[in-house]
């Protein structure tokens, strides 16, 4: 009984003692605290020899940190200007970066050795961003500079993969040949600068280096050139616009052939639901196609009576064949596509003839669109496009200030003012060959939502 009074009175005693310690703070239930997290870049404690160093004459440079550190990515990041020919050897040590030089020293230039962000601590990850340093090997540190912005022509929109080029040498065809003397990256919003050149012209280029070669060879590169040279003695500012001058042919696979030398040639349209007017009929087929006789595609009444005249268009796929025409308001109409009209590349035809009836859209199914402009340069003969999901839906040339359309289709759309210089309605890129710059295209940061049957007016300041 004595024991078990003494055990008790212990509880009590152990209670009460944590109760205070609880209530004076003093208790805690946990890991002990392990410090706060460092958010802290790196630091350059020194570098052998000194940034901004002259007369240098050494091809191995020594960067030293105040903590442990690594690199990441640094292809991608490290950028040494002027361009070497040969990758310089990098190693990085616990607290330093050792670099060597493969290339020899150009006499009297100013070298810079841009990281990005490839240096970081090698704990937490962080970045210390744009780390660069700076050396020459003449008598002065060249301070000169080639600022702008690249855009894509046919869009307005920003490609922060292309690299901007410069070349010292300003023969023309040096681009196709020759890597450039320095190269630069685009930031997210499309700008660029080259920082310590020295005081003379320069070619300037874009592109959107595909293979690596940092030579513009293929015109279905991404590309953008000035006609002029640009001067660093000026800290010239310059704007580029960068084109694709061919599309790339869609890739033909000659297994996929194959394969379908055993299908049965089928196809499908967009004669679904009501028909808008204005959108061509296409017809998408399973294998690529030859047309064999366009007369026996038809387009008539509901009474077989009148045959509407028709264009035909097939794509580079020989896949899909657009047929324009001239559609009229809550009209029903017949398409007949004879089992004859087409064959495929193994001259399969379809399996039957077939005919589709449909109706087109009413008026009230359409929307009122009216945009009045202020700032247009009616003199650069601005089209006004209508796209959905990359592809245009709708092409308006635009001849005042004030547009309208009163049968403008239902949905979600992105606006484009394209300024079509050779006036054929359509985007045309540049020619390096010929001198000629593309045609600028611009996305408009508004977005239009039209509905059936209502009025929609907008105000649109360029």
């Amino acid at each position: 009984m004595k024991l078990g009074k003494n055990l008790h009175i212990l509880g009590i005693a152990v209670t009460v003692l944590l109760v205070s310690m609880l209530d004076s703070g003093c208790a805690q239930i946990g890991y002990p605290a392990g410090g706060a997290k460092d958010t802290l870049a790196p630091v350059l404690v020194k570098a052998n020899p000194d940034i901004g160093s002259k007369n240098v004459t050494s091809n191995k440079f020594i960067f030293t940190f105040n903590e442990y550190i690594d690199l990441a990515d640094l292809q991608q990041n490290l950028v040494i200007s002027p361009l070497q020919n040969k990758n310089p050897n990098i190693t990085a040590n616990p607290k330093t970066i050792n670099l060597k030089f493969r290339d020899s020293l150009l006499p009297n230039t100013t070298y810079t050795i841009n990281f990005g962000d490839a240096v970081r601590d090698i704990n937490e990850n962080n970045i210390l961003k744009d780390f660069t340093y700076v050396f020459s090997t003449g008598n002065v540190i060249d301070s000169n500079t080639i600022s702008g912005k690249i855009y894509n022509a046919e869009n307005g929109n920003i490609d922060s993969t292309i690299l901007v080029m410069l070349y010292s040498n300003i023969e023309d065809s040096l681009v196709q040949k020759k890597k450039p003397n320095y190269t630069s990256k685009v930031k997210g919003d499309g700008s660029f600068e080259f920082k310590n050149l020295p005081a003379i012209p320069f070619n300037i280029y874009g592109l959107k280096d595909n293979d690596g070669s940092k030579t513009y060879n293929t015109e279905t590169e991404l590309f953008a050139f000035k006609n002029e040279t640009v001067s660093a003695a000026l800290n010239e500012t310059v704007e580029l616009f960068a084109y694709t001058a061919k599309k790339e042919d869609p890739i033909k696979s000659t297994a996929l052939e194959k394969n379908n030398k055993e299908k049965k040639l089928t196809y499908s349209t967009n004669l679904m639901g009501n028909k808008d007017i204005f959108e061509p009929v296409e017809i998408n087929f399973s294998n690529a196609i030859n047309i064999t006789d366009t007369n026996k595609i038809i387009l008539t009444d509901t009474f077989f009576k009148k045959k509407y005249p028709l264009q035909f268009k097939l794509d580079s796929t020989l896949r899909q064949l657009t047929i324009i025409t001239k559609l009229q308001l809550e009209t029903p109409y017949v398409f007949i596509l004879n089992k004859e009209a087409v064959k495929d590349t193994f001259n399969k035809q379809i399996n039957k003839t077939d005919t589709i009836r449909f109706q087109t859209m009413k008026e009230e199914d359409y929307g009122r669109l009216v945009f009045n402009f202020n700032g247009l340069d009616l003199s650069k003969n601005p089209v006004l496009e209508f796209l959905q999901n990359g592809k245009i839906k709708s092409s308006n040339k635009v001849t005042s200030n004030k547009w309208s359309n009163n049968l403008f289709l239902p949905g979600d759309y992105e606006i484009r003012i394209l300024y079509d210089t050779n006036k054929d309605g359509t985007w045309t890129p540049g020619n390096y060959t010929k001198k000629l710059q593309p045609e600028i295209a611009v996305t408009l940061p508004q977005k239009l939502t039209i509905k059936a049957n209502w009025d929609n007016e907008r105000d649109i300041n360029l």
